[in-house]
Order: structure tokens, then C-alpha cells, then sequence
């Protein structure tokens, strides 16, 4: 009776789960991916000491003052006698949304203002473990400015990207060792929240109006302490595009939860606010991070 042939042996095993990017990149495994997304920025922040955050929101279509200046000045200098009719109304729709580019572009000031104030305060407080940082949306805009007044004032600071098919791309005044990436906004939104004092809002659009609620929601529900500050940042903006009031008004909040927002036109108004604001509820460190 002829012997019973078996199979060869493989000459090679597969890759580990963890090394098969084909199975990393599945549908089954997206767990692992969001889980990532949680313990990476955990680890790292660790690492550099991190006990908790400023964040600070606006748009990203927000120039510097330079750069505004710049578009407006090279399109006063077109000569319009020289242009078709089509071509000088175009031209005159684009001086137009250059000159109200030019007047938003004092946010960005602001913010970088504000920033270097903030950040030039927490580094009185000690390096282990760093207060009070600095965190953004990580892109450009308002987000850029608040990252450079950081940098600027010798600090660190904090960004966190999202993978957007436009306006997104980390800014160049982020920390190295403090730029996150993400491709779940409740996991970018998880770190926004999880160790923020106090989120300061610029003017914005959707993404803007997103983070604002969301954070609202939080403090509203009890999912964050109360005494978090959410400082609403330029009046004039602000009041255009909401009835804050009308909330209240018609019985949709309560007064208490209407102020739990807290309003500023100015850099050192809105400083004084925040300052005040952490001296008086969050000295005493209670990050989670510490218990890591």
C-alpha cells in the first residue's frame, strides 16, 4: 500500500495581523484604526508633558493682514481703462471680496494676539506638565493664527488635522511633536473636548458652527465640567449670523445655559476673560492624562 503523501510545508508564513496593511486598511478592521486614532495623541501627549488645552476655532478662509493687503493692493494697481467690460466686472468682484477679505483679516491678527497672550501666561505656570497649550483644528485660517502666537510666545502648540478633500493641510506653526492627523472626526472631536478648558470661537463657517455645538452639547449634557468657558470671539460677526437670545426666548435653553457662553471684542478682553476664567476653576490640575 503506497505511503500517504503529504502537503509541503510553506517556505514562508503570512505577515501578522498588525503587519497586513491590505487587512489594516478593511472594513473589519476599522476598530484598530479608531483605536489608533485614540492612542497615539494619548501616548504622545503623555510624552510631552501635555496637562490640558486651549482650544481655540474659526475659519480656515481667514487671511493674515499681509496677505490680504497684498491682493488688495496688486488689484487697485489693474488698470481698468484696459479691461473689457466682462473682464472689468470680474476684476471689481474680485476687489470687492479682497476688501471684505482685508477687514476679516483683523481675526487673524487677533487670534495670533490672543494666543501669544495666553501662551506667554501658562509658561509662567512650569514645563511638567505644560498648561494651558494651545490646540487647533491644525489648518490654516484662524487656526494658523492661534498656532503662531503660540510659536511666537516660545511655547509649544497643538494641532489637530483632518483628512478633507480641500482647506486642510497642517500649518507650519505646529509643534512637530504635537501634530495630529485624523480620519474620524468623533475622534478628532474626542481630543478637542477631552482635555480643553476653554475653547475660544472666531468667526467660522459650518466646521466652525460644528465644533461649537458639539462642545455646547457636552457642557449642556454634563459630559464636560461645567465650569469650561466657551468665549465667543467678535460681536459684530457673531450677532449677524445668530440670535443667541432667541434660544432663550423661546424656551429652547434655559438662562443658566445661556450663560455658559461668554462674549469679547477685544484681545484684552477676552484674555482677562479666560485668564479669569482658569485662575478661578482650574488651577488644580484634573486631567485624565495624569492617571495614565
Amino acid at each position: 500500500m503506497p505511503a500517504k503523501q503529504r502537503k509541503p510545508k510553506p517556505t514562508h508564513a503570512p505577515p501578522a495581523p498588525h503587519e497586513d496593511q491590505h487587512f489594516l486598511d478593511s472594513t473589519p478592521a476599522r476598530p484598530i484604526r479608531i483605536l489608533g486614532e485614540y492612542l497615539h495623541p494619548l501616548v504622545q501627549l503623555k510624552k510631552e508633558g501635555i496637562g490640558d488645552t486651549i482650544v481655540m476655532f474659526g475659519s480656515a478662509r481667514i487671511e493674515s493682514h499681509e496677505t490680504a493687503q497684498g491682493r488688495v493692493t496688486r488689484l487697485k494697481n489693474v488698470r481698468e481703462a484696459k479691461l473689457s467690460a466682462p473682464a472689468r466686472a470680474k476684476h471689481r468682484a474680485e476687489l470687492r471680496h479682497a476688501k471684505s477679505a482685508l477687514e476679516m483679516s483683523r481675526y487673524y491678527e487677533e487670534a495670533r494676539q490672543l494666543s501669544h497672550k495666553i501662551t506667554t501666561w501658562s509658561l509662567t505656570l512650569g514645563p511638567r506638565p505644560r498648561r494651558f497649550v494651545i490646540c487647533s483644528g491644525g489648518g490654516p485660517g484662524i487656526m494658523e493664527a492661534a498656532n503662531r502666537g503660540a510659536i511666537e510666545a516660545g511655547g509649544k502648540s497643538m494641532g489637530l488635522s483632518i483628512e478633507l478633500p480641500h482647506e486642510q493641510f497642517s500649518n507650519g506653526y505646529i509643534s512637530p511633536e504635537l501634530s495630529f492627523n485624523f480620519h474620524y472626526f468623533f475622534m478628532r472631536k474626542l481630543w478637542f473636548a477631552q482635555i480643553a478648558k476653554a475653547l475660544i470661537v472666531f468667526p467660522g463657517g459650518f466646521g466652525t458652527m460644528d465644533e461649537l455645538w458639539e462642545m455646547l452639547t457636552l457642557l449642556q449634557t454634563g459630559k464636560l465640567p461645567r465650569h469650561n468657558l466657551v468665549l465667543i470671539y467678535g460681536r459684530k460677526y457673531w450677532n449677524e449670523v445668530m440670535n443667541w437670545k432667541a434660544f432663550e426666548r423661546w424656551g429652547m435653553i434655559r438662562e443658566e445655559e445661556y450663560k455658559l457662553l461668554q462674549f469679547a471684542d477685544t484681545v484684552d478682553e477676552a484674555f482677562d476673560t479666560i485668564r479669569a476664567g482658569l485662575e478661578k476653576y482650574h488651577m488644580h490640575l484634573d486631567s485624565f492624562l495624569q492617571a495614565y
